[in-house]
């Protein structure tokens, strides 16, 4: 687990920007660093540089690292889980490696399957490869997005690429400008859901795909994606038995460490689940003080259960809003999942005691475990009317003024497209565009957003829309960013068991009614968890990771802390500045739960000063 930057274009002293550029993200790599530089000449000089964190193979494993001859050359952030088969393959046919590290497979895989070695890897990963034969540059991100790949085309023409974006403030080519039309959907969505992102010009590398670079000239092409239209006639329970053999190889394939293993463990069944089959010496939670924040003791138990030494801290506002500029400065775009303050503090925890984590990300999105997904019983009982009559009154409904019912109405069309836009809406379109100035109004809508990804979805159940729209854009846009900055700031490495390409796949061919039964979400993971985890777990509800950010924002401290930030210039060139302290006040005073509106409209301008100053 480490961090990577680079640039392709010739300027003076680049070693020196090379290494400043590495040092802006040594939180990802503090136990060492590497470089590497060709000779060409100016504009398409590769100059590529590395931070390490040491996890497997400790004293060979590190970057850049190159082939045989010294014609290919690697910087890779992330794990390869199925190195070792891939090393015995390539081994076969006749490479030679020179260390037991995952870096190495995939330079030789290059070698042997070119582009197509990004489709072979099992794990979490982004990397460049610089192939000096054919002076291209190659790189791939996970099928997930679990790690990040951020990339840039300046004025001069040099192209910058990392993991993270802050390395980029010391390329002297790069020139910091927010861009106008990420503050609308992100009004909305609560985290940065273009490729284009709050720095302008600025590009992720989307999920599952990959590039090239080559004369000047970047091609990205998709190369995996999710596949929900073949399913296998199982019964419940020979599915529950599968997943739960599943999910137990795929834990013991993220354990493969050369330092210790611990896991994040809070009170529901997804963490408990990854606990009780990897069985790590220590688990690690945080709480609120508040009782209805606060899920460790649930955590404590579990642990006490399996035998499991449990750290446990528990935070306090203060200390959670000094850490606030902090987190939305290693988050690189405003990102105000409230969820972030206490998973930075976990990760915290944790780097005190291990290198590497577990943790349950992602099984709601692969087995369906929001309550997004699931109906009432009066929308069930609403859905036996023929779907051609619930379409045509959500028809009209959407050319209608808000009534009572309007929107029981539009979700009962069964078309998500109308509806569903993921797990996060904080401000809805006409409530983000009446608190902009005009200037930062002209951002993509809502269904410029989502229309792409469900037109990849055509002809999947109501579900699988859902599942498909949350994996595209809420899984890689904010729960895996957060997991990677929050647990990289602290040098900690994050795996995920159940975003494993191989799970996954497998998933995709459970009958939808398997997830979603009428009683319980994610009911056959709940199945399958039964084998291994106490029963009162398998039933708990999901909570989330709550945070009292609605009772803090009541608090005086903290309210004239906000109402400073809203009244400030800044707040003034992208808001409304009224609308927003009225926001604020109508909260305090318990006229409205405008907590998540508030918490987003902060989080902006505290990313904003942390990046751009007052």
């Amino acid at each position: 687990m480490c961090g990577f930057i680079g640039f392709v274009g010739e300027i003076e002293h680049r070693k020196e920007v090379i290494r400043r550029m590495a040092d802006r993200i040594i939180h990802r790599g503090p136990d060492s660093d590497g470089y590497f530089l060709t000779g060409d000449d100016a504009p398409e000089a590769v100059t590529l540089g590395f931070r390490r964190l040491s996890i497997i193979d400790l004293a060979d494993g590190t970057q850049p690292m190159y082939n045989e001859d010294g014609s290919v050359v690697i910087t890779f952030n992330g794990e390869i889980y199925n190195f070792m088969e891939l090393r015995d393959e390539l081994i076969s046919k006749g490479h030679v490696f020179k260390t037991r590290c995952d870096t190495e497979t995939i330079i030789h895989g290059y070698e042997e399957w070119g582009e197509k070695i990004a489709e072979r890897l099992r794990g979490m990963f982004a990397f460049v490869i610089y192939d000096s034969r054919t002076k291209t540059l190659f790189g791939a991100r996970d099928p997930f997005g679990i790690k990040p790949f951020y990339y840039t085309k300046t004025e001069k023409g040099s192209l910058l690429f990392g993991s993270e974006i802050k390395s980029f403030l010391e390329h002297p080519h790069f020139k910091p400008e927010v861009n106008p039309n990420a503050l609308r959907p992100y009004l909305t969505f609560q985290y940065s859901a273009t490729e284009e992102t709050f720095f302008k010009g600025t590009f992720k590398l989307p999920a599952a795909h990959r590039f090239t670079y080559r004369d000047g000239v970047m091609n990205v092409n998709r190369y995996w994606d999710v596949d929900f239209t073949k399913k296998d006639e199982l019964s419940f329970d020979e599915w529950a038995t599968l997943i739960d053999s599943r999910v137990r190889e795929s834990v013991n394939t993220h354990r493969i460490s050369d330092v210790k293993v611990g896991s994040f463990l809070s009170g529901g069944i997804d963490s408990s689940y990854i606990t009780a089959s990897l069985m790590p010496e220590n688990t690690f939670s945080v709480g609120f003080k508040s009782k209805n924040f606060d899920e460790t003791n649930e955590a404590k138990e579990l642990s006490d259960i399996l035998g499991i030494n449990n750290y446990i801290r528990h935070l306090s506002a203060e200390e959670c809003f000094n850490a606030f500029p902090t987190i939305q400065y290693h988050m690189d775009e405003p990102q105000s999942n409230p969820s972030s303050v206490p998973l930075y503090f976990l990760a915290k925890l944790a780097a005190e005691h291990v290198t590497v984590v577990l943790s349950g990300e992602g099984a709601d999105e692969i087995y369906a475990g929001y309550e997004w997904y699931d109906e009432s019983p009066m929308m069930r009982k609403y859905k036996k009317v023929p779907s051609a009559l619930r379409r045509a009154a959500a028809r009209m409904a959407q050319g209608l003024p808000y009534f009572k019912g309007h929107d029981f109405i539009i979700k009962g069309s069964g078309v998500p497209e109308d509806y569903f836009i993921g797990q996060a809406l904080v401000y809805p379109e006409k409530d983000a565009l009446a608190v902009l100035t005009e200037k930062y109004k002209k951002g993509p809508s809502v269904r410029d957003i989502t229309d792409p990804v469900y037109e990849r979805a055509k002809g999947l159940s109501e579900v699988e829309k859902k599942q498909y729209l949350d994996m595209n854009l809420w899984l890689p846009g904010d729960i895996l960013l957060k997991a990677d900055k929050m647990s990289m700031a602290h040098s900690l490495e994050l795996r995920v068991p159940y975003l494993d390409r191989v799970v996954m796949e497998e998933a995709g061919r459970v009958p939808v009614d398997y997830k979603i039964n009428g009683v319980d979400t994610k009911a056959v993971l709940r199945a399958a968890s039964a084998k291994t985890l106490p029963e009162e777990w398998v039933k708990r509800p999901k909570k989330g990771f709550p945070v009292p950010i609605r009772e803090w924002l009541r608090e005086e401290k903290y309210y004239n802390m906000i109402k400073e930030s809203f009244t400030s210039d800044v707040a003034a060139e992208y808001f409304d500045t009224k609308a927003l302290v009225s926001i604020l006040d109508d909260h305090r005073e318990g006229r409205m739960n405008n907590g998540r509106k508030i918490w987003t409209a902060y989080t902006f301008l505290t990313w904003h000063k942390a990046f751009f100053g007052e």
